[in-house]
């Protein structure tokens, strides 16, 4: 398959984007229970499965939707290594001792392992972005919202009262503050070795 060609399971990132109940049925149906199945082996409960499918659809939903995801692999491993990647985390996370995990050999082309990660690394900036957005003061937080909802800076100038110059310098000061603040954040790092 030729590199960034859709495979023919787009179809189920379609699905997510346009809410079509009938392959999200599909899509539980045939993806789930492998999820569930290794969640239940390693320490976790259908509860806990649950969750971190919800939690990886909504990832690929949103890098679908903010970055035009092109899915270039099999969605079935796709999807797998993510929630595993999610369990494991979690696991980390909330486990004081050495965690054990029962791997089952499961045949993962590179495609998909790099698919993964993308997705990983995405997920990973959007919640430090978030974070660091967070701490920011509110003129700036105010300036960049209406920035990222208004393309136009005579509009957004308009909206906030104040001039276009006044406007366009605070917004490139803004995200300099917000670039300062992200690179020194010790998870940046983290991120940069994802890479």
């Amino acid at each position: 398959m030729e590199k960034n060609q859709a495979h023919s399971d787009q179809k189920y990132i379609q699905a997510l984007l346009n809410n079509d109940s009938i392959l999200l049925n599909e899509m539980y149906r045939k993806f789930a229970p492998k999820v569930v199945s290794y969640i239940k082996k390693n320490s976790g409960d259908d509860s806990k499965a649950q969750d971190i499918i919800q939690e990886t659809l909504i990832t690929i939903y949103n890098q679908a939707k903010e970055k035009k995801l092109v899915l270039t692999c099999p969605f079935d491993a796709y999807f797998f290594l993510l929630c595993k990647r999610k369990w494991l985390n979690e696991l980390k996370k909330n486990s004081v001792n050495k965690v054990t995990i029962n791997e089952e050999v499961v045949s993962i082309d590179d495609e998909s392992l790099q698919q993964a990660e993308d997705t990983l690394v995405f997920e990973a900036r959007n919640a430090l972005f978030v974070e660091v957005f967070d701490q920011l003061g509110n003129t700036c937080k105010e300036l960049l919202k209406a920035t990222f909802a208004i393309k136009s800076m005579e509009k957004v100038a308009e909206k906030l009262g104040q001039s276009y110059g006044y406007v366009r310098k605070k917004k490139s000061l803004c995200i300099g503050k917000l670039t300062k603040m992200m690179q020194s954040s010790p998870k940046y790092n983290k991120i940069k070795n994802l890479l």
